[in-house]
């Protein structure tokens, strides 16, 4: 039985028993830390080296924060990603480049020629045998060096590059600069010194398309990297900082130079002494005069990461792809992109373009990621996420129009507001009660927020989704474009609306063989039915709408085109970061971007209805060379499109042969048109110089194609 007066007793003690054994164990514990006590300085030290330890703590712990992402760049496939060597075709099977390691290229280090390794280490990191992966010294050096302004030097040991070439883009971002870091580290404790060098001379662009010394040195001299001399590996060593500038065929002159700075590094290193290296300066590597080889670097790039996604776990390394790109429609998205920064770069600031072309069903015609591949291998058309601005609202619009909105319906352009925030228009004005497609028109920022909080922007985000956007999140300037997207990604997402409403994934390669001729990968055969995302009658709808953005009163006027029917929209974000043009006809689908790749630096105001309008134009009026373009949904075939049409079958008619040739070519002044009309008149009626004929007749007629 319970003694219950006990129990209670008990219970009543406890409280002081509890009190009294904390303060027990407090007094032994303030005992046993009093023998710790300093004084005078001491403590001071002591104190200095508790602060200390806990400024640590706190800075490993942010350092952590930033190495969990580094670590998550790392795949399974690191290792095996160089085994693969690919050469790739263009549309029309033209050898165009080369990504990898080729097997001629698998040269073993102990096999390259000490002049060569130490090239590179003095030039690149002469503490590289000594340090962890990160040269403090070196770092420390060239900031200093930059601070000074003396000149602009780049800290990152071997190890740091290597990284940045396996693992990370070559943006210039802090965040990327951290996680280079921790996977130089990773790297250092993962192989030895000799294979991250051998990684790392496999690997360095070389400029001229080459990857590698040994296709360097085969590329530029003809010969194995087994058998360069020391003039010869001085000229290779110069070119890992910069190839595009020190490449010995665009700029001899200052391949001289670094050839000889070089010299001195490998004389101020340690590794030689000035009377070595005299022969080589007396003496320079002479270089195989080659002609000029264009290679689509960016894309290459791009298609690259396609072919080892697609070849991912079939254990086939060595393969000739056949690609999507357009080598006269890349090289004139490159020429336009170039110009215009060449021409409006200084005084509006702005330093960096990208431009991405497709089809209609989202095969990659061409693709710019930079203005010099050579400075930096960042594809700012795959790679970088810039805010869209306006360019974003499309999608918010075509969320309206499946709520049963219709582009006379009419619409508030008054303050709204979300939150604490409102959205200000450009200009600062607001206009009452307008029709929905006058508000796309004008690009009208109320509209746009007001429909996406009233018919929710989940639904927004439910379209992006379907077009492959899939990293918008819900916020109250969701529909101004306040997230990242890459240019090749917002492109894809337009050539739905120009399709009619179909998904357009991007693609880039479409027949793979290896190295025994054998077919692994075929697009025609794996290929799928078109899978429709938007209602037919949506979408001809909202391309009605886009379609008064390039005409005159829209905010993309100077991407009008005279020839064809066109639609799009503008971006530009709130500070001036990023402007974009976002259009397409009935054949091509393109997007263009400019700013900084620093996105803190502001432009001088640039919009997308102004540069990039004006490239999308230039290149849009190029790249159409058959007048027989398709119709867009929602929009009436263009005037000049069926004149040209028109006088097509009238020439055709007239003569087969030649009219097909004239017919081929557009954009000539009317004038042009009209004297070559007459000459294939006069050459109609003309009596032919002497009699032949049937069989003998045809095969004196040339035959005439064009390759569209």
């Amino acid at each position: 039985m319970i003694d219950l007066i006990w129990l209670d007793e008990r219970i009543g003690q406890m409280p002081e028993r509890v009190w009294s054994a904390i303060k027990n164990g407090w007094s032994n514990y303030s005992t046993f830390f009093s023998r710790f006590n300093v004084s005078g300085v001491g403590k001071f030290s002591a104190e200095l080296f508790s602060e200390g330890m806990t400024l640590g703590t706190a800075g490993f712990m942010v350092l952590l924060m930033f190495a969990m992402p580094a670590f998550e760049e790392i795949n399974e496939t690191w290792r095996t990603s160089g085994q693969y060597s690919v050469t790739f075709l263009d549309r029309y099977g033209n050898e165009i480049g080369t990504r990898g390691v080729l097997h001629s290229d698998a040269v073993p280090l102990s096999d390259i020629p000490d002049h060569m390794i130490q090239s590179a280490l003095a030039t690149e990191d002469r503490r590289f045998y000594t340090h962890f992966g990160i040269d403090l010294l070196g770092t420390l050096r060239a900031l200093i060096s930059n601070i000074r302004s003396e000149s602009v030097q780049g800290g990152s040991s071997i190890t740091q590059q290597l990284a940045k070439n396996l693992f990370l883009t070559s943006e210039r971002t802090l965040d990327r600069k951290i996680k280079e870091a921790f996977l130089a580290i990773w790297l250092e404790t993962n192989l030895s010194k000799d294979e991250i060098l051998k990684m790392y001379l496999d690997r360095a662009y070389m400029g001229g398309g080459t990857f590698g010394v040994e296709a360097a040195a085969q590329f530029y001299f003809d010969k194995s990297i087994r058998d360069v001399t020391l003039a010869e590996a001085a000229l290779l060593g110069g070119l890992f900082k910069a190839p595009t500038t020190y490449a010995p065929h665009n700029n001899p002159g200052k391949s001289k130079v670094r050839t000889n700075e070089v010299l001195t590094n490998l004389v101020q290193a340690g590794f030689m002494t000035e009377g070595q290296v005299h022969g080589a300066r007396l003496k320079p590597a002479e270089v195989k005069e080659r002609p000029e080889q264009y290679t689509p670097d960016y894309f290459l790039d791009w298609a690259f990461l396609e072919v080892k996604r697609i070849m991912k776990g079939k254990n086939s390394y060595v393969l000739k792809v056949k690609t999507t790109v357009d080598t006269n429609l890349q090289r004139t998205a490159e020429q336009i992109t170039k110009n215009i920064i060449r021409t409006y770069g200084k005084s509006k600031r702005i330093s960096a373009g990208a431009m991405v072309s497709l089809e209609l069903d989202g095969a990659v015609r061409a693709i710019v990621g930079g203005t010099n591949y050579g400075r930096s291998q960042f594809n700012r058309a795959t790679q970088s996420l810039r805010q869209p601005g306006s360019s974003i609202k499309p999608y918010v619009y075509l969320t309206a129009i499946q709520n049963g909105m219709k582009p006379n319906s009419r619409i508030l352009d008054g303050p709204i507001y979300c939150n604490r925030w409102s959205p200000k228009n450009y200009g600062g004005r607001y206009r009452g009660r307008i029709p929905l497609a006058y508000a796309l028109q004008k690009s009208i920022n109320t509209v746009a927020v007001r429909i996406s909080l009233k018919y929710g922007r989940d639904k927004v985000i439910k379209n992006l989704k379907k077009v492959g956007i899939m990293h918008i999140r819900p916020s109250c300037s969701m529909a101004l474009g306040d997230q990242g997207v890459t240019v090749l990604q917002h492109t894809a997402g337009y050539a739905s609306f120009a399709n009619g409403g179909f998904r357009a994934k991007p693609y880039g390669v479409t027949k793979i063989t290896d190295s025994s001729g054998q077919i692994v990968y075929d697009r025609d055969q794996d290929k799928r039915p078109p899978v429709r995302i938007f209602k037919k009658q949506d979408i001809a709808y909202l391309v009605s709408m886009m379609g008064r953005v390039v005409l005159p009163g829209g905010t993309a006027r100077r991407a009008g085109l005279d020839f064809t029917t066109s639609a799009g929209k503008t971006g530009t974000t709130s500070s001036f970061s990023d402007a974009w043009f976002m259009g397409f006809t009935g054949k091509y689908v393109t997007g263009v971007w400019f700013g900084n790749d620093d996105y803190r630096r502001k432009t001088n105001r640039v919009t997308g209805g102004s540069m990039p309008a004006m490239a999308w134009h230039d290149y849009m009026s190029r790249a159409h060379l058959n007048p027989d373009i398709p119709k867009l949904p929602g929009l009436a075939i263009h005037p000049q499109q069926i004149a040209n049409v028109r006088r097509m079958k009238a020439q055709r008619k007239a003569n087969p042969n030649l009219s097909s040739q004239i017919g081929a070519v557009r954009g000539l002044p009317r004038k042009t048109e009209a004297v070559l009309d007459r000459i294939a008149k006069m050459m109609k009626d003309a009596k032919p110089l002497f009699a032949t004929k049937g069989r003998n007749r045809a095969a004196l007629t040339p035959a005439t194609s064009v390759e569209q």
